[in-house]
């Protein structure tokens, strides 16, 4: 007997519709509560290691970038310091 898993009741199936000229999957508002997400949200896809796809409103990307950014102006501190006066 093949089981469903849990969480991915019948209920839960979103299916990708027409939405003018383009496609679009739309998101049960029960959904959106329990995801805290209304609409404008950006989320991103993140590919995970065994295929599947991970939905987060974090986007890696930017994270690295701020990372990166973070870096740069505690290994300048003293510069931006005197560029600021």
């Amino acid at each position: 007997m093949n089981k469903t898993p849990r969480g991915m009741e019948e209920a839960n199936v979103l299916q990708i519709r027409k939405i003018g000229n383009s496609v679009g999957v739309i998101l049960p508002k029960e959904l959106l509560a329990r995801l805290n997400l209304k609409e404008g949200d950006k989320f991103y896809p993140v590919e995970q290691p065994d295929g599947s796809l991970r939905l987060s409103p974090f986007n890696p990307k930017h994270a690295r970038t701020m990372a990166i950014a973070r870096q740069v102006m505690h290994e300048y501190r003293d510069t931006f310091a005197a560029l600021a006066e």
